[in-house]
């Protein structure tokens, strides 16, 4: 199973909005085929696995890191595969939340002989899919916070200066992180200061890099027709999340250079985030990253969106009351309020220090 999980997440970045699954063939103690969900409308892994393994596949085990899907979609029932392909065993490690597959894969195959385990590293295979099941059930995009700040938690110098706190290989981890999710989000401000394009900064094609879709929080439709996230080569579209106080003449200005205008209700005067991870998730958005500024990250904890977090510390100390910190917002008045922070991870990147975590 663990090689199963391993294939699984070679998915990543590229299988949305479908989970991340791998599947290997066991015969007599052999591996005789391995396959794992490549893209969204190929092969599910539980065929390709099959199709490696030929006829070897009959009287084998089949490890799958999903239950089977027994519903037909943009392929075939996985489940019919199964039993054409003559495996007497199938070990699930995780059953699948969708309405549409939950109770039906296991069932159907134990129903027609076959004899079928449940639960091998189920919590390592829900951790896999943790976005995907996040949108399953509340069907809202999973939230990851990325910042890159000071030891001293600052984000720019008292006069603006950003660009480049962290090194090389940590801002290589966060274009990395950009190819996993499917949308990005930043404030208008950050577009203002650094006109950014947000993209993954990677080879294209297939094991390289995918550019998520740009998200600019802009109320009052501030984001100049100059700006790069107008003008990139890119497949990935940009939306600009606005109010009723955006000016029509502006939305059909930034529409006419490709931009897609979501207009979305306020809330104090800016985008409701409730209102936007609803849109989003009616756009089968599943995972959304953050990436700031510091008012943008703090709205986002604030109003306790927030899942995962990727904080990236250099070991440098800027100072001054009046310089940044990583994350702004309204903040909370007394300690008991405070967010808290699960699953710890500290790991060195290059010169720098990266923390990651999930919040309660």
């Amino acid at each position: 199973m663990k090689l199963a999980l391993s294939l699984a997440a070679r998915g990543a970045g590229w299988v949305s909005p479908n989970p991340m699954v791998g599947a290997v063939v066991v015969r007599e103690g052999h591996v005789v085929g391995r396959g794992y969900h490549r893209r969204a409308g190929a092969p599910h892994a539980e065929v390709e696995a099959l199709r490696s393994a030929g006829d070897a596949a009959r009287g084998a085990d089949l490890y799958v890191t999903l239950e089977p899907c027994n519903h037909q979609g943009r392929t075939p029932p996985c489940t019919q595969a199964i039993l054409a392909s003559g495996v007497r065993r199938v070990i699930i490690a995780a059953r699948d939340p969708n309405p549409q597959v939950t109770g039906g894969g296991a069932e159907f195959l134990a129903a027609r002989g076959l004899e079928v385990d449940v639960g091998l590293l189920a919590a390592e295979a829900r951790r896999l899919n943790e976005a995907w099941l996040h949108y399953v059930n509340t069907g809202r995009p999973w939230v990851v916070a990325k910042a890159a700040c000071s030891l001293d938690g600052k984000i720019a110098t008292v006069g603006g200066e950003s660009q480049w706190l962290t090194g090389e290989a940590a801002r290589a981890l966060g274009h990395r992180l950009r190819h996993r999710v499917d949308a990005i989000v930043v404030g208008i401000g950050t577009v203002l200061a650094d006109n950014p394009q947000l993209t993954t900064r990677r080879p294209r094609g297939r094991g390289t890099g995918r550019d998520p879709i740009r998200v600019v929080l802009d109320s009052r439709l501030r984001l100049p027709l100059t700006s790069r996230l107008l003008h990139l080569d890119s497949a990935a579209p940009t939306w600009v999340a606005t109010t009723s106080l955006a000016p029509p003449n502006t939305i059909r200005a930034l529409e006419a250079r490709g931009a897609q205008v979501l207009v979305l209700p306020a809330d104090a005067g800016r985008v409701s985030l409730g209102a936007l991870l609803e849109e989003l998730g009616t756009r089968q958005v599943q995972s959304l990253l953050v990436e700031g500024g510091a008012e943008t990250l703090g709205t986002f904890f604030d109003q306790r969106l927030v899942n995962q977090f990727y904080f990236f510390y250099a070991p440098k100390i800027l100072g001054g009351q009046q310089a940044p910190g990583m994350v702004g917002g309204h903040g909370i008045v007394h300690l008991g309020q405070a967010h808290i922070a699960k699953n710890l991870r500290v790991r060195r990147i290059g010169g720098d220090i990266m923390i990651s975590g999930y919040l309660i």
